[in-house]
């Protein structure tokens, strides 16, 4: 995390391609986290906020095209009211975060799935959120083709960016192995082919690790 004034909580992030299960485990570790008697925010990007619910409708279900650059744009101005709105005051509040997507995403699909330039993107979502990065981000691994497969049997209906063609998905996938091998010691790559039982086995050790840490440092 980069930002002192946010110490006292814990920041974590969810990340992977569609179908890949971020929801699921973001319950189950949230689960977790009451048992133990952390305060917890359960929150998302789009729509995290009032006005980000606006926005992600506009984002994710608007009929029609909207320009690569305007779409991340409109991802920029969720992020910074949200981070501003909801997330920092949680933090400086000593809770634990829970976020189902935030930069990474950004990158990977607004950088590399629609081709613009993925450090541009990730500069302009660090000014959006005031250079705010989470103490860990989990991705959740999986190829495009099984996570199309999950979404088809869960569901009929897909937002703009679920229903682009599987060489899209595949870029968004590399992207985020880039991203997770580019920082180590924020990711947690887990392979979302495994039982739910086992991913969520491995992201509590390392969010026990993290909490012992924060104790240690209280």
């Amino acid at each position: 995390m980069t930002d002192a004034v946010t110490a006292a909580g814990l920041f974590i992030t969810f990340e992977g391609g569609d179908g890949s299960g971020k929801t699921t485990q973001q319950g189950i570790l949230a689960d977790w986290l009451a048992e133990r008697g952390e305060t917890l925010t359960r929150t998302r990007e789009p729509g995290g906020s009032e006005l980000g619910l606006e926005l992600r409708e506009i984002v994710l279900h608007r009929r029609g095209y909207i320009a690569p650059r305007a779409e991340a744009l409109i991802y920029a101005a969720d992020r910074a009211h949200h981070i501003a709105t909801v997330v920092r005051p949680a933090l400086e509040r000593g809770e634990v975060v829970l976020q189902d997507r935030y930069l990474d995403s950004s990158v990977a699909y607004q950088g590399a799935g629609r081709v613009l330039d993925g450090t541009e993107i990730r500069d302009l979502s660090l000014w959006a959120a005031e250079g705010l990065l989470p103490d860990l981000t989990v991705l959740l691994d999986l190829h495009e083709g099984e996570g199309r497969g999950r979404l088809d049997a869960a569901r009929d209906r897909y937002d703009r960016l679920e229903a682009e063609k599987s060489d899209f998905h595949g870029r968004v996938r590399a992207a985020y192995l880039e991203l997770a091998a580019a920082e180590p010691e924020r990711f947690l790559v887990l392979d979302a082919r495994r039982t739910i039982d086992e991913i969520a086995a491995d992201i509590r050790a390392r969010v026990e690790q993290l909490l012992e840490r924060r104790s240690a440092g209280s």
